[in-house]
């Protein structure tokens, strides 16, 4: 079942032809979920893992799940016991390896896709700010189970590859080596709009900033994410990342006096939210993420509350940026919080084994976060004014297809989540 947008409206959305999916991806695709913890209602896992278990809100209406859990493993079990619970009562064994979770318990590989939400959990922060979540420890292993079954199937990684870049590359690398479609990252991209509209391909942005919490590494992520579904869609595509640098504190205000471009940027979206003058000024850490594009586009990403997630784009050609934000979603705890297009673009991957966007998008902005929090830090000493680390490696060029993925119509309700079983 597709929800109110049916066939055609998949179609639209994905740019597939209706009878292009395949015979044997109407058969439910049997997943393997990977987590790390389990034991909290806000936990990723649990955002995540029930919609796959029990539908998710899509377009204006609940949509079934299309796809069967089979197998779960969980890193921090012993905490897990939300985790614990839904698997009894849905009768889905958790499994003690990542191994035997992709395996079934046998000796090769045994489902349609795997789900990898390696969020949450007691695990440490690095002197940079790096929480150290063992998501390229949990890849790895479904890949050792790949190689030797000499198959794979479609990956969904939650939210960044890695802290490190030489781990998330590798991780890319070997989604194209072995031949399976892999996606992952932020959910916001795929957030209800205001206003409900998409950047067209070849669009001529000439620089853009995002306004969004970005206090630490995990909330940095989701901004630049949401920075990369857009300016994926400039006037000749995406040519890849030639520098990343932070500037923290008051110095991010000197930096945006210096550079007018992202100043106007940034005040055209105070204006749009009738917010008064030196709004963003009065946040206690500002902080300031700078992207230089191979082809010179610029973009920055700041630290702000009261507009959600916005992007603003100077267009060129165009007098007023185009500016488009995600906002309000409902909750924190309700049944249908942030993850459900998400969901449902996961769903998509391991119905119809294609990327819902290009990998390169989520390991650029893997890239981008794990340089952020690079540049603070020399041999062992903080500055404030970071480093301007060039990354001519980060190359990666490509051209968005793909259509509008964001949801549309009416919001969920903000109900309690209904499991089938007492609290």
């Amino acid at each position: 079942m597709l929800g109110v947008t049916g066939m055609a409206g998949l179609a639209a959305l994905t740019g597939v032809a209706t009878g292009a999916v395949p015979q044997a991806a109407q058969e439910r695709p049997r997943i393997a979920c990977i987590v790390t913890y389990w034991g909290a209602t806000r936990s990723h896992a649990d955002w995540i893992i029930t919609k796959l278990l029990d539908g998710y809100w899509w377009q204006g209406a609940h949509t079934p799940s299309r796809v069967d859990v089979v197998s779960v493993y969980i890193h921090q079990f012993e905490t897990s016991l939300l985790g614990q619970k839904i698997c009894k009562s849905k009768n889905i064994p958790i499994f003690k390896t990542v191994g035997e979770a992709v395996t079934l318990g046998g000796k090769e590989l045994a489902v349609d896709g795997v789900v990898i939400v390696g969020e949450h959990g007691e695990y440490p922060t690095n002197l940079k700010g790096q929480w150290m979540l063992p998501r390229w420890w949990l890849y790895q292993q479904v890949i050792r189970v790949f190689e030797q079954s000499k198959r794979s199937v479609p990956v969904f990684n939650d939210k960044h590859l890695s802290i490190s870049w030489d781990e998330a590359k590798w991780m890319f690398d070997k989604s194209r080596e072995l031949n399976f479609p892999l996606t992952g990252g932020s959910s916001i991209p795929t957030y209800f709009r205001k206003p409900e509209i998409e950047l067209a391909v070849d669009t001529p942005i000439k620089a853009s900033v995002v306004v969004g919490g970005a206090s630490d590494e995990g909330a940095l992520f989701h901004c630049v994410d949401v920075l990369q579904a857009f300016v994926e869609r400039r006037r000749g595509g995406e040519t890849g990342i030639k520098a990343v640098q932070c500037i923290r504190g008051p110095e991010t205000w000197k930096w945006t006096e210096r550079n007018p471009w992202a100043g106007n940027l940034l005040e055209s979206v105070r204006t749009r939210f009738e917010l008064k003058p030196g709004h963003f000024e009065e946040i206690a850490k500002p902080n300031v993420c700078i992207v230089d594009y191979t082809d010179g586009t610029k973009a920055a990403i700041y630290s702000g509350q009261g507009v959600g997630w916005t992007y603003a784009g100077e267009i060129d050609g165009q007098k007023d940026p185009a500016i488009i934000s995600m906002l309000d979603w409902p909750g924190p705890f309700s049944q249908y919080h942030a993850s459900n297009s998400q969901p449902h673009w996961i769903t998509e991957m391991m119905v119809t084994r294609k990327e819902p966007f290009h990998a390169e998008r989520l390991l650029l902005s893997t890239g981008i976060v794990a340089y952020n929090m690079e540049s603070n830090w020399e041999n062992g000493r903080y500055s404030a004014v970071g480093r301007r680390i060039e990354t001519p490696f980060m190359n990666m060029a490509y051209r968005s297809t793909r259509g509008p993925q964001f949801s549309k119509g009416e919001r969920p309700p903000n109900v309690p989540y209904k499991r089938g079983f007492a609290e």
